[in-house]
């Protein structure tokens, strides 16, 4: 195929969620190189010639979406479709697990000191979270995990781009599982 981006905003317009570089590659007989390639070009001429959408990079794939600058006109032609902001109480929550990923709702509650079903609950059904599996462990709780959703609300490709959290300043003795380190509280060298 000679030129292979049109294929790929084809693909991603019907597929409506992210799609792996790798799978596009291998559906059009192509390198991840030239994939990549091809959606740089697309987003070029998407963010030249002003478009009502763009491509958004997640999870080693790509997914096409509105422009946040037309959420408005948006809206009014769908309705109000869950136009209410998340709680604090559900905010924090949703950062517990987005640092501490797998966790289960207990360890959310032990890290908030409060009752966390109703929010645990309120971000699964807005897809903001999902399972992620059990835990070994004495009546097998679910394990929690953020999503794709999560990644787009949030602007993220990764979990990895979260942004560092001070746990000295927080005072805070565990720092999250996973990659997150600790930043010192001052600039020293």
């Amino acid at each position: 195929m000679n030129n292979i981006k049109y294929a790929i905003e084809g693909i991603l317009f019907a597929a409506g969620e992210p799609v792996k570089a790798a799978k596009l590659a291998v559906v059009l007989d192509s390198t991840v190189d030239e994939v990549n390639a091809a959606v740089r070009e697309l987003k070029e001429e998407y963010e030249r010639d002003k478009r009502g959408f763009k491509i958004i990079d997640i999870l080693e794939g790509y997914q096409i979406c509105s422009r946040p600058e037309y959420y408005r006109y948006i809206q009014e032609i769908l309705g109000e479709q869950r136009n209410q902001p998340l709680s604090n109480a559900a905010m924090e929550a949703l950062a517990i697990i987005a640092y501490k990923q797998p966790i289960t709702r207990a360890q959310i509650e032990r890290i908030r000191g409060v009752n966390s079903d109703g929010c645990v609950n309120r971000l699964y059904e807005r897809g903001l979270i999902d399972e992620a599996g059990r835990l070994d462990a004495p009546g097998r709780p679910i394990l929690y995990r953020t999503t794709d959703t999560f990644l787009r609300c949030f602007g993220l490709s990764s979990p990895k781009e979260l942004p560092p959290i001070n746990f000295v300043q927080l005072e805070i003795d565990e720092p999250p599982q996973g990659e997150q380190q600790e930043i010192d509280g001052a600039d020293e060298e």
